[in-house]
């Protein structure tokens, strides 16, 4: 019987949970058995290559350095734009905290590289109704909240005359509510219970809130944009822990006579504690702000950045970093754009010849040039800029 307990415990011990709502794992996030288990496929060179041909311009970093690494039916999408079809983007946002932290900037910064090399519309949802649900806020509250964080989304630069942006406390009524009921139909509680891992004890707001997030990816739902582009192709960009929903709308969009949506997913920005999740609204000190001043983001740097630089200087020149586990090199991957610099980093911080203090100030200079660039474009947003991205117009030009 031993072996079968050691076994269990390590079966335990490897044990990670990815859901919308919460991500969480023992050890390192285990992307190749996230991908077994959503049944999603890996993002090969050879697409990505494709992307480059067919937009004419290099490839975001993100997709160059396997941040998006994961899809279904991205190559679809690119057969379709190949022969001239066109599609278009939809990503959200559930707005349940005052500011933005760099993992939320993501989605939005990649989605606005795929609207710019791709000349599409997109539809960007704020789900205001799902954190009341789920966080217990204030209606009044989270459309609040919902109007903040568009402020922070049209500050990366989106192209209003491609963008909606929509609250789901203001929109849903109508084709949009339409959609909704015929997807509702479709799905049983045990099928939610099975995707989402609802319970008998979940208040039913929670239970009848995904085909709210599913519709979005039917062109339908939106008549003032797509009349009469029932088949128009949708790509949406997000983080793998949202692929629940859309596994869930893939099932019912032939049922009822619709496209499937086709997703890019990205892995998780880990915390500065280290990489075993994403990182945490609830704790500050996790995470780097779009609010954060200078001095707070060299402060969270040094201070709980995870190195994998060595106990003692020595030993560190030596044997050098671990870069599989240190947050800071983890981090330039993502935000420095420059290849030769990041390669030049890796070989010095991986071999020894760099310390740890080099790279945290390294970062801490690409974190502050990237946050002060968004607050001054987040500064020009006015609440008439927000109206105007919230309006529920026509957007004449969205495919020239």
């Amino acid at each position: 019987m031993e072996p079968n307990n050691q076994e269990n415990v390590k079966k335990e011990e490897e044990e990670q949970v990815v859901t919308p709502w919460e991500v969480a794992s023992k050890g390192k996030i285990d992307y190749d058995k996230l991908i077994d288990q959503f049944g999603c496929q890996r993002l090969d060179p050879t697409l990505i290559q494709r992307v480059e041909r067919l937009t004419s311009r290099p490839a975001h970093v993100f997709l160059r350095r396997g941040v998006f690494f994961a899809h279904r039916e991205f190559n679809g999408i690119l057969d379709a734009y190949e022969k001239g079809e066109k599609f278009y983007l939809y990503t959200g946002r559930g707005p349940s905290s005052e500011a933005l932290h760099l993992g939320h900037l993501i989605p939005f910064m990649f989605t606005k590289y795929l609207q710019d090399a791709f000349k599409v519309p997109l539809v960007i949802q704020l789900t205001d109704d799902e954190k009341c649900l789920w966080k217990n806020l204030p209606v009044e509250e989270t459309q609040r909240l919902a109007r903040e964080n568009a402020k922070d989304i049209i500050a990366c630069g989106f192209d209003i005359t491609r963008t909606f942006i929509f609250s789901d406390f203001d929109y849903v009524g109508g084709a949009f509510y339409k959609n909704m009921i015929k997807v509702a139909k479709c799905i049983t509680f045990n099928q939610v219970h099975g995707i989402f891992g609802f319970t008998p004890e979940d208040h039913i707001g929670k239970i009848s809130f995904p085909p709210v997030q599913a519709v979005p990816s039917f062109p339908s739902s939106f008549p003032h944009l797509f009349t009469g582009k029932d088949n128009l192709r949708c790509l949406i960009p997000c983080a793998i822990d949202q692929d629940p929903y859309f596994r869930m709308t893939r099932d019912v969009a032939p049922r009822i006579g619709y496209q499937k949506p086709a997703l890019i997913e990205s892995s998780f920005f880990p915390a500065l504690q280290g990489d075993t999740g994403k990182m945490s609204a609830s704790d500050p000190n996790s995470a780097i702000y779009v609010t954060d001043s200078a001095k707070d983001i060299k402060n969270k740097i040094n201070r709980y950045a995870f190195s994998g630089g060595r106990d003692s200087v020595e030993e560190h020149r030596l044997r050098g970093a671990n870069l599989e586990v240190d947050i800071p090199f983890k981090y330039l991957t993502f935000f420095l754009d420059d290849d030769t610099e990041l390669e030049h980093i890796k070989q010095e911080y991986g071999s020894g010849r760099m310390l740890t203090g080099e790279i945290k100030k390294c970062l801490t200079e690409v974190l502050t040039q990237l946050v002060e660039r968004h607050c001054k474009a987040r500064a020009a947003v006015t609440d008439a800029m927000v109206d105007a991205f919230m309006a529920v117009r026509p957007l004449p030009n969205m495919f020239h």
